[in-house]
């Protein structure tokens, strides 16, 4: 006999700092919902990266280059998360007839 397990309705987001997850994202949310976390996490990174390079880079130690890059990394690995879900879901849901 062969058991089934169903989808797992919070997912863990990815981290690097914890080896517990803490940070979950709820799988049955609205899908218009989860784009919208993940759009607005998506736009953020977009600006903070728009705004670091028009900043002069010479003005900046090696640390805030490495603080820069790892805070666009968590935003846009946070999207990636989000994203996995909603294609999760999207996969999963049977074709409109």
């Amino acid at each position: 006999m062969t058991t089934q397990h169903p989808l797992r309705r919070f997912t863990p987001m990815s981290q690097t700092a914890t080896d517990y997850p803490v940070l979950l994202i709820d799988s049955d949310a609205p899908l218009s919902e989860l784009h919208a976390c993940a759009s607005e996490r998506l736009n953020a990174a977009l600006d903070y990266l728009h705004l670091m390079a028009c900043s002069n880079v010479s003005d900046y130690a090696e640390h805030d280059i490495n603080t820069v890059a790892n805070t666009a990394r968590i935003m846009v690995q946070d999207v990636a998360d989000v994203f996995t879900v909603i294609e999760k879901r999207g996969l999963d849901s049977p074709a409109v007839q």
